[in-house]
């Protein structure tokens, strides 16, 4: 009775520490909002009673795996002792590691101790000072591209020279510098120091094997993988119907205020802008402008080109235009509008600015939409005033390129008659445009551009890249394909269950003794019916798949960057990943094709939560590291695999609730979404820890229990609470399986968007 029951105990005290650190850490990050960063720093990750907690779990789990003789298992016995490793790393990292900061100046001596993030002074071994500091901007423009310290380490009778930059440490004596702020003169920096040589050199360890046991675990032919891959419940084949009904936006009715031709429209944004920190066309600001302004990218048939060039040149027409959106109840009393849209003259009345009476008076609940409307008015203003629109470049001898615009003070050595044409050439535009003067328009333009070309050589985008961005602006049409991913699938799937719940007796499948046999089909006409849908389907498939690589592969060229810095990007990236799955495993699992345009569909829309604002930018330095991509590439891929595992628990939900046994077709599922099951769990710990790697490249520090780290480490541990059914039965029945599927991807919402959006932290910009 002992030997039975020490397993039990040790079962049950490594999977409850594994359920008491999950509550704990999802507390931790809300009392983190409530209160501050240090007090949950203190008294909950750094207390002894949470690090035995983890301890505890890792002792229990190692002795449990021991007792069960699963230490037998290399590669599984490998797998689990890689978290152990991990887990004794951050211990010794904990216990013996040193972090700190220290501020230094050019031209003021050598320092020679740092402050300690507990506020105590810590000496160094050898002296350091800074030689110099070099804040480097993207060409042609003011955006921050790195930050980079010239060090100078004096050891006795040895003197080092070392550079300091984004996600560039230099090492001495173990001792890691890192890039952290630097001085708004631009003398000086703060540097971050770490010191832990061995809790690094274990955790990373742990890393290896961990990458080591699950490239092993995933080829190994007894391996519960690729058992479940051998079911013979996947050896039945079916096909997939769909509706394709696509939503394209409608086009309101009315007077359409005066505009410029569309080709003379499309010339006038050909020109190059200063505009988000680089440079590109004014088109990409038009296109941005329009969505801002009204939330679509045309306006009553007019391009965004035509809305911009419309509001600068036709102001007093545009100015009586309800072309403003405004969504918010209350700001809409207070502009004195029936409905959703007003005019810039609906902004003010004999009493003042309206919006500056609501932020006084109080009158409107939703600041938020006060500053949003606030925000379009002076949006308006420095487009008409054309203090927006810095199109005149100019550098001296001594000082950078610097781009102007009509409403700038220019500067004080600028030659007469640069600031002649600066003065007189917009002048000029607007004069042959009263006059329906196009062609000379036109010229006038040129002339523009020209002088841009000239001022500005060197450090405008290439001719590809700046063909590439209008390319891009084009052919963008994110809305009506994600409406029309999500209608598609959303029918697909219906029309599915549809005929699997209502079909014949003699559609069904038996199972005996393991194996699946199947009647024959009664319905030759309803199947190639299914089938020639089917193959649309597919082909639809493959069009949305090249046509999302197409709009990645353009974002990314034109900002020269891999597209994965923002939540626009990511889940742009989310959706064609969901399409790359889909294609691939359609063939053996039928409900792939209905839930990937629908994941498709719902990636796409959620990416436009931020469509009113999703710019192309220059790089952050920070996230100037490929492990950056790697890192957001895996973890996309882990959170497409987990939504089809959710779809499936739903269909299972569904399908036990109806009027047919369907409990074949249910266990089915089961073992769908647990071959899923393993990548998912698998490709999501390795993000997470590439993460870890990139963290501790680019601050010092692997793990900062930031709240969207702790999220990612609760979703990982929960999901993989599934990966155990022998120890934990509840698993192996189907309809608990598919409930937690259910309930599980919550976590994963929370992630993503309940972090970003309520908790904030370090990855909020990656929102």
């Amino acid at each position: 009775m002992g030997i039975s029951v020490k397993p039990a105990l040790l079962k049950y005290l490594s999977f409850g520490a594994v359920a008491f650190l999950v509550l704990i850490m999802g507390v931790a990050t809300v009392l983190e909002k409530l209160y501050d960063t240090s007090f949950v720093s203190k008294f909950i990750y750094g207390s002894p009673y949470f690090i035995a907690l983890w301890g505890i779990c890792a002792l229990a789990g190692l002795c449990y795996l021991i007792a069960q003789k699963r230490h037998k298992h290399l590669v599984a016995f490998m797998l689990h002792l890689s978290f152990v490793l991990i887990l004794l790393g951050a211990l010794v990292t904990h216990i013996a590691g040193r972090q700190g900061r220290i501020h230094l100046r050019q031209d003021e001596g050598h320092e020679t101790t740092y402050v300690t993030d507990d506020m105590k002074t810590e000496v160094l071994p050898f002296e350091v000072s800074l030689k110099n500091f070099k804040l480097e901007y993207y060409p042609g423009t003011f955006a921050p591209m790195d930050f980079v310290s010239t060090i100078l380490i004096r050891d006795g009778e040895v003197e080092e020279e070392g550079v300091v930059a984004m996600n560039h440490i230099y090492t001495y004596r173990h001792y890691r510098f890192y890039q952290s702020q630097y001085d708004m003169d631009g003398k000086g920096a703060t540097l971050f120091i770490a010191h832990d040589p061995y809790g690094i050199a274990i955790t990373y360890s742990g890393y290896a094997l961990l990458l080591v046991s699950i490239i092993l675990f995933m080829l190994q032919k007894d391996s519960r993988f690729r058992q479940l891959l051998r079911h013979p419940l996947l050896q039945r084949s079916g096909v997939i119907c769909f509706l394709l009904l696509m939503a394209f936006p409608t086009i309101k009715a009315g007077e359409i205020p005066r505009a410029l031709p569309k080709d003379v429209a499309t010339k006038f944004c050909d020109l190059y802008i200063y505009y988000n920190d680089r440079i590109c066309p004014i088109q990409t600001l038009a296109k941005d402008f329009t969505i801002k302004l009204c939330g679509h990218s045309t306006y009553k048939g007019l391009s965004s080109e035509q809305v911009l060039s419309g509001w600068l040149f036709y102001y007093d027409e545009w100015k009586e235009e309800p072309v403003i959106r405004i969504k918010n109840k209350e700001v809409q009393h207070l502009l004195g509008i029936k409905g959703s849209y007003a005019r810039l003259t609906d902004f003010a009345d004999v009493n003042g600015y309206k919006i500056e009476i609501g932020l006084q008076s109080g009158s409107v609940g939703d600041m938020r939409a006060l500053e949003e409307a606030n925000e379009k008015f002076n949006l308006i203003s420095m487009v008409s005033t054309g203090s927006l629109l810095k199109i005149y470049p100019y550098s001296s001898p001594s000082q950078p390129v610097e781009w102007y615009s009509l409403a700038d003070e220019l500067p004080r050595d600028l030659p007469a008659d640069l600031a002649m044409f600066i003065h007189n050439s917009m002048g000029y535009v607007a004069e042959m445009v009263a006059k329906k003067d196009y062609a000379q328009v036109s010229v006038l333009l040129d002339k523009i551009k020209k002088f841009q070309q000239k001022e500005a050589a060197g450090v405008l985008p290439s001719e590809s890249r700046f063909t590439a961005e209008k390319f891009y602006n084009v052919m963008d049409y994110t809305k009506p394909v994600a409406m029309g991913c999500v209608l598609l699938g959303l029918v697909s799937f219906v029309l599915y269950c549809r005929r699997n719940f209502y079909g014949k007796r003699d559609d069904c499948k038996t199972l005996d003794n393991d194996n699946v046999t199947s009647k024959p089909s009664k319905h030759s006409d309803t199947d190639k019916y299914w089938l020639w849908f089917g193959i649309l389907c597919k082909a639809l498939m493959i069009i949305l798949f090249a046509y999302l690589f197409i709009l990645i592969g353009l974002r990314g060229y034109v900002g020269n960057h891999l597209p994965l810095s923002n939540g626009f990007e990511t889940m742009q990236f989310m959706a064609w990943c969901t399409l790359l799955f889909t294609f691939i495993l359609q063939r053996k699992f039928q409900m792939m094709l209905p839930f990937g345009f629908l994941v498709c569909g719902l990636a796409l829309m959620v990416s436009m939560f931020g469509e009113s604002n999703p710019q192309i930018t220059q790089l952050m330095p920070v996230l100037q590291s490929p492990l950056l991509s790697v890192h957001v590439v895996v973890i996309m891929l882990a959170y497409s695999l987990l939504a089809f595992i959710m779809l499936n628990g739903v269909t299972a939900v569904i399908l036990h609730y109806s009027s047919r046994d369907c409990r074949l077709e249910i266990e089915r599922l089961l073992v769908i979404s647990q071959i899923l099951l393993y990548p998912a769990v698998f490709l999501l710990t390795i993000g997470i820890f590439i993460g870890a790697i990139w963290a501790n490249v680019s601050w010092g520090r692997y793990w900062g229990w930031d709240p969207k780290e702790v999220w990612a480490l609760i979703t990982m541990l929960v999901y993989a609470l599934a990966l155990h059914p022998d120890s934990l039965p509840w698993f192996r029945r189907p309809m608990f399986f598919h409930l937690f599927s259910i309930a599980a991807f919550f976590l994963v919402l929370i992630t993503y968007f309940g972090v970003n959006f309520l908790l904030g932290g370090m990855h909020s910009y990656a929102g």
